[in-house]
Formats: C-alpha cells, sequence, structure tokens
C-alpha cells in the first residue's frame, strides 16, 4: 500500500524526489511503530526506496503483510499513541506536524482506494506550532557576502554568479541546481525555472546576476577540460558534473566564514532575503508570490512580519496624524500618553 501511494505521489501528483523519502521515510517509522518494532525509534533519514521491507525473503513479505494489516486496522487511538510516541522521541512541534500531514495524505488515499472505510487520523488536530520568521540578511550584508568570492578564477566566478543568481531571483537552492545552460534568455532577461511539484515559471533576473554568469561562462569556456563538461547543467563542479545542493551550502559556509557573516545563514536565507527587500521596496505580494512559486499566498504573507519599516515608512507618508512623539507632553504639560 505504500508502494502504491509513493507511485501515485510521484506520477499523479508530481511529488519532488526528496519529497517522496520523506513521505517514505515517514511511514516506514509510522509501520515500525505499528509491528512494535526497534526500528520506529530511530526513525529514517528518508533512505527508503518505495516502502519496500527490507530483510530476506518470506520473512520481509510476512511483516510487510502484517504491518498493512496493522495499517487497515488502525482507529484514532492508534494515531494518538503514535503522536504520543513521537513526542517521548522528543521530535519537534514541526516535525511532528509533518509526520502527521504524511499519515493524513496516505489514509485519504486509501479510503478513496477502497482499502479502508474512513481515516483514523480525521478527528486529529495538527499541533499548533511556533511561528517563526524566516531569517534575513540586510542590503550591506548582502553585498559583503556577493563580494567575497574570487572572480578571477573558474570556481570563484562560478560561486559569484550563484550567489547573484540566488539573491535575483530568489529561487529555492534545488531550482538553482536544476537550472541548465538553455534556460537563461539573456535577451528578454529572465530564467526558465523548474520548481516544485514540477511546475515550471519564468523569473525575472537582474543584469548583474547576467553579467556574473556571463563572467563564470567566459572562465568555463576557456578551460581546458570543458568537453568533458556536462553540456546541459549551467553551474557544474569541480569535475564537469552537475553541482548538489549540499555542495551550494558547503560554498556558501566558506564565504560566510570568509566575510565573517552569521554562519546559521543557508543558502535558502538568500531566497528570504529577496521576498523581504523586494517588498520593503514597494513590490506587491502578488508579485512576489509569483516570483517565489508559492501556490497560496498565505505562504509569502510571512514575509510581510519582516517589513515593519516600510509598513511604518508608508503609514507616517499617508495618515494625517501620523506626525508626533509619542509620550510627547499636551497641552497641559502632561504627557499624551
Amino acid at each position: 500500500m505504500v508502494h502504491e501511494f509513493l507511485e501515485y505521489l510521484t506520477f499523479e501528483r508530481h511529488f519532488s524526489e526528496h519529497t517522496g523519502k520523506c513521505y517514505s521515510a515517514d511511514l516506514q517509522q509510522y509501520g515500525a511503530f505499528l509491528a512494535g518494532l526497534p526500528e520506529a525509534a530511530r526513525g529514517y533519514e528518508g533512505e527508503g526506496e518505495g516502502g519496500h521491507a527490507e530483510g530476506g525473503g518470506g520473512t520481509a513479505t510476512a511483516v510487510a503483510t502484517g504491518v498493512e494489516t496493522l495499517i487497515v486496522q488502525a482507529d484514532v487511538n492508534t494515531i494518538r499513541r503514535f503522536l504520543a510516541f513521537l513526542n517521548d522521541q522528543r521530535y519537534s512541534k514541526a516535525t511532528t506536524a509533518r509526520k502527521l500531514a504524511t499519515l493524513r495524505s496516505f489514509y485519504k488515499f486509501l479510503v478513496r482506494r477502497g482499502r479502508v472505510t474512513t481515516s483514523p487520523v480525521a478527528a486529529i488536530r495538527t499541533p499548533k506550532q511556533e511561528k517563526r520568521l524566516p531569517r534575513c540578511l540586510d542590503a550591506e550584508k548582502m553585498n559583503v557576502l556577493l563580494s567575497s568570492p574570487d572572480t578571477g578564477t573558474l570556481l570563484g566566478a562560478r560561486d559569484r554568479a550563484m550567489l547573484e543568481t540566488l539573491y535575483s531571483t530568489g529561487l529555492r537552492v534545488s531550482e538553482l541546481v536544476g537550472l541548465n545552460l538553455s534556460d537563461v534568455d539573456y535577451l528578454g532577461e529572465v530564467i526558465h525555472v523548474r520548481g516544485k511539484g514540477k511546475r515550471e515559471r519564468i523569473c525575472p533576473i537582474g543584469a548583474t546576476a547576467l553579467q556574473a554568469i556571463q563572467q563564470y561562462l567566459t572562465h568555463r569556456n576557456a578551460d581546458a577540460r570543458k568537453e568533458r563538461f556536462d553540456g546541459q547543467a549551467l553551474f557544474v563542479n569541480k569535475h564537469g558534473q552537475r553541482l548538489s545542493t549540499r555542495s551550494v551550502r558547503r560554498k556558501l559556509d566558506k564565504y560566510l566564514l570568509q566575510a565573517g557573516l552569521d554562519p546559521r545563514i543557508s543558502p535558502h536565507t538568500l531566497r528570504h532575503s529577496f521576498a523581504t527587500h523586494m517588498l520593503n521596496n514597494g513590490a506587491d505580494l502578488r508579485v512576489v508570490q509569483e516570483l517565489l512559486g508559492h501556490r497560496s499566498i498565505s505562504t509569502t504573507q510571512i514575509y510581510t512580519h519582516l517589513t515593519t519599516n516600510r509598513l511604518k515608512q508608508v503609514y507616517d507618508q499617508a495618515h494625517p496624524r501620523s506626525e508626533g512623539t509619542v509620550g510627547a507632553p499636551g497641552p497641559s504639560g502632561r504627557s499624551s500618553v
């Protein structure tokens, strides 16, 4: 049943490979919990492929069959016990919410396929999560970071082009490494992006980022090994193969250390900074939603919490009674507060 569900996510819902692995890992842990296996306490790191039971021959088949029976027989109390188990294992609220969302989708799928009559997750409420604002770099620190790579070398020019592209477009790092040479339209100043769920979009890209890409490609085309480089990928590693998301993170860590910036900054921070700076400078929320590739504007609205200064400026300019200092003495000599 898990295998059927994962195939549904991949071929009908067009979920990414990474998301599929997360769903697979969550369901393997749930199955191990139902079967009382010690693996449940260790959890899974997305290593599962298709949710197949591991082991030899008939034993693995018997375990899988038994788990399927337990999945079908599960009720609301089963789900509550699983959530209590996750709490005992000290999983964060965010991780618990994700695992519950996996089960919610899984049982909806089973109901539609007639494997179960009702979903045991339907009556379970998602635990309230702590709202954390995304970390963001101000314009000055962003300039320091972008100027860190040495553009006199192939790898330095590549790194500068990557950082400039991330900040100029607000791409996810997975979208960045998925870019092909043909995706860059220098004349139209846009790039073709393949996003989450195989959704495609066109993103404007600034002249500075395009110049950085061109400088990187000049180095790349002059390299003696260029014939062995991946002929499609825009950003390649030192061996000429498409760059991985992990490599982008390592490169960013290097430049954060070099520039003396907060080491907790991630490639996603550049995406947050892009959205925040756009809103601070007057961009419409719907436009930023389209640029980021968000399905729902509620996802984009988190950035409005980071643009308080912009809101205050607009308020001061627009409201006829916005002037004056809070707490200043009134006509009677007492504080107006």
